[in-house]
């Protein structure tokens, strides 16, 4: 089942982007593949990860198992729980000790890796080996490892967000079926609120952006925003989706209670990541949250049937129903290492060769990284998993793009959010316009 300890070190590394400094790592000079390295004499490359959690750390050795296995000439040295900030240090300093091969929970910091330079461009390698991205990796997946038209990463495993639904409160108002536009949401989270005194006896749906994974971009996805024009300028102010999801959320916190009920209840209830969690002990009735959620409520042995279902989608975009927000792993090769052709041997077979990435997803419990791979029946997952499978292969599910200052850009949306919300900011519009003019500004500054 999937793992929690993922998701953590992501939350923790996106926290870095609002600070981080732009690497100055410069590019080798180099020419087709950009390596003159030979991958078939004996060699060892240093691999750096971030997984942590003793299985995963497992897991990680097994995989590098495999590799070693079918290219005996190429030996791995793994280093793992490496933060951004460690990596990004070691990118820039280069020598022996320093990674070939790097992964990171973190796809906002592709915008960054690439226009540095720190991690080498793929799409060389991708041709030399006979490789089409866009026929291998879910299109949301090729599209986050990419800025502009470089390739400096490659997705390895992901995540994917759908809807949790507690089944017998389903059952108990009267709703036979998870909700498919927000319009049933709406309705069906109201019907699941049962006051009590001035809190709640149940919540139907903590929809404060302060909540469980109830953030801008995972709102927003369901809407299919395109989040930059063809210039690189925000978009906010102009893509109406901004607008119809921004007033999606705040008439939620309306209908539900108000944003100062609805902060007080919050503060009550358990934390994110353990057994207390509101939609395990039955306080909060929907849940939009990652694949990983699904083990944790298990184990936390819940007094009601779990079911899962793909996130509500606009009304007038009921025919793609099954979409969702998607993110994950990434890797990439080092700009300063001198052993590329035997980085990208590795590198290829841990996020391309079918069998070791379902081996690795089996594991992990995340969701499998390659078209192949989604669809392999050496998979082995609860049944009610197959639905985070189905939106990580739907072609018109989202992700967020790349930025050349990594994930400050989001982190100004949410902040917005907050202050439209609590009724800090009252005007939508003007709030976009100025939102959307800082997002402009912090680009050109970083670049």
């Amino acid at each position: 089942m999937p793992t929690a300890i993922p998701k953590i070190a992501r939350k923790a590394a996106f926290a870095l982007t609002v600070s981080a400094v732009l690497l100055t790592t410069a590019c080798t000079g180099q020419s087709d593949t950009g390596a003159a390295d030979d991958p078939s004499k004996d060699t060892t490359i240093n691999f750096w990860h971030a997984w942590s959690a003793p299985n995963e750390v497992k897991a990680v050795k097994s995989l590098v198992s495999g590799f070693e296995k079918s290219h005996p000439h190429i030996h791995v040295n793994i280093v793992g729980d490496m933060t951004d900030d460690k990596i990004n240090q070691a990118l820039r300093a280069g020598g022996d000790k320093a990674p070939d091969v790097i992964s990171s929970f973190t796809t906002n910091n592709v915008g960054t890796f690439c226009s540095s330079g720190a991690l080498v461009d793929l799409n060389p390698f991708f041709k030399k080996s006979g490789i089409d991205p866009a026929k291998t990796f879910p299109k949301a997946m090729n599209e986050y490892t990419q800025f502009g038209s470089d390739r400096c990463t490659v997705p390895l495993l992901g995540d994917a967000y759908g809807l949790y639904y507690n089944k017998t409160a389903f059952a108990g108002a009267g709703i036979r079926n998870p909700p498919k536009t927000w319009s049933e949401f709406e309705a069906d989270a109201k019907k699941l609120t049962i006051p009590r005194k001035d809190g709640y006896r149940q919540l139907g749906f903590m929809p404060d952006y302060h909540g469980w994974e109830s953030t801008t971009e995972h709102y927003f996805a369901q809407f299919s925003p395109t989040y930059f024009d063809k210039n690189g300028k925000s978009n906010l102010a102009s893509d109406p989706v901004f607008e119809k999801g921004f007033e999606l959320q705040k008439r939620l916190v309306n209908e539900l209670g108000g944003f100062q009920k609805l902060e007080k209840f919050r503060a009550t209830l358990g934390d994110e990541w353990g057994p207390k969690h509101p939609f395990h002990t039955g306080q909060v009735a929907m849940q939009m949250d990652g694949e990983w959620r699904l083990a944790m409520a298990e184990e936390a042995k819940p007094t009601f049937e779990i079911g899962v279902a793909p996130l509500p989608v606009p009304d007038d975009q009921i025919s793609q129903y099954g979409k969702g927000y998607i993110t994950g792993t990434i890797a990439g090769i080092a700009a300063t290492s001198h052993k590329q052709n035997a980085a990208w041997e590795f590198l290829r077979y841990i996020t391309t060769d079918t069998d070791a990435v379902v081996g690795f997803a089996n594991d992990i419990h995340n969701i499998p990284s390659t078209l192949a791979a989604l669809k392999s029946p050496r998979l082995t997952y609860d049944r009610r998993f197959k639905t985070f499978l189905d939106i990580a292969a739907n072609p018109n599910s989202t992700t967020t793009p790349a930025s050349v200052n990594g994930g400050v850009y989001l982190v100004t949306i949410q902040q917005f959010g907050y202050d439209y919300e609590s009724g800090k900011v009252t005007d939508l519009k003007a709030g976009l316009r100025k939102t959307a003019a800082q997002i402009d500004t912090d680009i050109a500054q970083a670049k």
